[in-house]
């Protein structure tokens, strides 16, 4: 099928406010040894967070705040192993299993906030675009997969998706890494999508045409 695809808007960002909920606040203050969090003002919560943090070490504050995200994912001896390492390296774009990427980068911007900058700095890309189909309507929200591979004509060759994902990016072969790559999407109307990710996959300069069209094939696995 072929898509009409316009990039409307792409804006780099250094955290994402609304990922932590004033439920995680109130959890992280408690594990940070703050007293009676959840009668404090709503409003107030992420400063006092940010307050009780800088009591702590900022390699110990790295070791809570991994275990309460990533506890489920990672062992005791890869948290100790990525909380030394957050200070020299952007961990959320270099550690091997992509499907981290995201709770790290959030992991870290807090910190970083929390710490003015102790830890390196890692960016997003949030990218408001339209994908409409050249005939017809799209009658249910577009994947992962089908997103980035309807891009693809919009990026530049030395993106490094396409550079290490050239095959499942511009043939009709399975793409599963996507659903990693691309961190959120949001649509309303299965058109006007709202796409965040690395900027590490994609950065604004990445995004060489606003307008360009694509074709989506349904992917076939292989046998």
């Amino acid at each position: 099928m072929d898509y009409q695809i316009t990039i409307n808007r792409t804006n780099t960002v250094d955290e994402v406010e609304e990922y932590w909920t004033n439920e995680d606040y109130i959890e992280l203050l408690e594990k940070f040894d703050y007293p009676d969090a959840a009668d404090a003002e709503p409003s107030t919560l992420r400063e006092l967070l940010f307050m009780a943090i800088s009591d702590f070490e900022a390699r110990d504050a790295a070791v809570v705040m991994l275990e309460y995200k990533l506890a489920e994912d990672l062992n005791e001896g890869q948290i100790q192993q990525i909380s030394n390492d957050m200070f020299l390296d952007k961990v959320c774009e270099e550690y091997p299993e992509i499907g981290l990427h995201a709770k790290l980068f959030h992991i870290n911007q807090l910190l970083f906030k929390a710490y003015n900058g102790t830890f390196p700095n890692a960016k997003a890309t949030i990218i408001e675009c339209s994908l409409a189909p050249a005939e017809g309507k799209n009658e249910n929200e577009l994947t992962k997969e089908s997103i980035l591979k309807l891009l693809n004509n919009g990026l530049s060759g030395s993106n490094l998706i396409k550079r290490l994902f050239d095959s499942q990016m511009s043939e009709n072969a399975p793409f599963p890494e996507a659903e990693d790559i691309l961190w959120d999407v949001k649509t309303t109307d299965n058109v006007n999508y709202t796409i965040m990710t690395s900027e590490y996959w994609m950065s604004k300069d990445d995004i060489i045409a606003s307008e360009f069209g694509g074709v989506l094939e349904i992917a076939v696995d292989a046998e």
